[in-house]
């Protein structure tokens, strides 16, 4: 897990603030601002006079250093000049991240398009066929500042900060805890039978709302989460529903990853787990940035007693489905 956030610089990240770093790199704002839908970091919608808007985001203090945003951002430029579809930082006199009143942005362009429908095998396919490409680049080099997905940083860590931090209401700190411990072991299991799989700089977060797709093309973008990892944790979330269909979806998708990657199919064994690791995972984000005014608004499911509940009952869930075999490629 990442370092607790210091609030201070979004409570004062103010309209003006915003105008102000903006016209540092010579753009001309015309005053209009939409906040877009962000928890993590704070990104903006900017009107520029005359030209075409811009993306800015405001990143958060204390999560990632200069150098591994920095790394991001040589990934993203990386496949954006390999002609991969991502949605790239604008880079203005050999820089990318830009400082203002001690705050560190970004600034991207503005690029509107819709979520692809992963029900869709037509769909699928041209996503596997863009991922393959972009895994193809990411094994070419290697990522020396930012974090490997490891059990350690995605499931013992935010699970352990969950516990440290009296999150879990007492009545139910027990189970979970006795529970946390066994799914540990199962992951681990499943990464042990995953046997030797190979580790690259992928996407990391590469779910439905990271993707666009417009005028029949498909763009990935955010890459805040890069990471170094298997293949397979960029393909995973293409998956959800029963074991049938989510077989039929991979092989779709498959369809196109394999005509230009090949795939080691020893990494189908991480699916159950690697989903058990995310659900975990998201748990602890929360809870690590639960003194941010803005996620008791968005999130006000969280850390009631209803949510524990649920939480356990999906972790013994995941827990039954780590023990079946993996799915099955044609």
């Amino acid at each position: 897990m990442t370092e607790s956030s210091n609030l201070k610089g979004f409570e004062k990240l103010f309209p003006d603030t915003i105008i102000n770093a903006i016209e540092s790199l010579d753009y001309i704002p015309d005053k209009r601002i939409l906040l877009l839908n962000s928890f993590e970091n704070r990104v903006y919608r900017v009107g520029i006079e005359n030209e075409s808007p811009i993306i800015a985001k405001f990143y958060r203090e204390n999560r990632w250093t200069n150098e591994t945003i920095q790394e991001e951002h040589q990934f993203t430029l990386e496949l954006k000049n390999s002609d991969i579809p991502v949605i790239a930082p604008l880079v203005i006199n050999n820089n990318t991240l830009f400082e203002f009143e001690n705050y560190r942005f970004s600034i991207y362009p503005c690029f509107g398009g819709y979520a692809p429908e992963l029900d869709n095998s037509e769909h699928l396919m041209q996503l596997g066929l863009i991922l393959a490409q972009l895994h193809n680049i990411g094994d070419m080099n290697t990522f020396n500042k930012r974090q490997k997905l490891t059990i350690q940083t995605y499931a013992k860590e935010p699970a352990e900060y969950l516990l440290e931090n009296n999150f879990i209401p007492p009545d139910l700190e027990n189970a979970y805890s006795t529970l946390i411990n066994d799914i540990i072991k199962r992951i681990a299991n499943c990464f042990e039978k995953a046997g030797d799989f190979k580790t690259l700089r992928i996407h990391g977060d590469c779910h439905n709302g990271n993707m666009l797709t417009r005028d029949k093309k498909f763009f990935f973008l955010d890459f805040d989460d890069a990471c170094s990892g298997p293949a397979i944790q960029d393909i995973w979330m293409f998956l959800s529903g029963d074991r049938d269909y989510m077989t039929a979806r991979l092989n779709d998708f498959m369809d196109g990853y394999m005509k230009f990657r090949k795939f080691n199919a020893c990494e189908l064994h991480l699916i159950e787990a690697l989903r058990t690791m995310r659900i975990i995972h998201y748990a602890g984000w929360l809870a690590q940035r639960w003194d941010d005014p803005a996620f008791p608004i968005a999130f006000p499911f969280f850390n009631t007693q209803q949510y524990w509940q649920d939480q356990i009952l999906s972790l013994r869930e995941q827990a039954a489905l780590m023990d079946e075999p993996p799915l099955i490629l044609k």
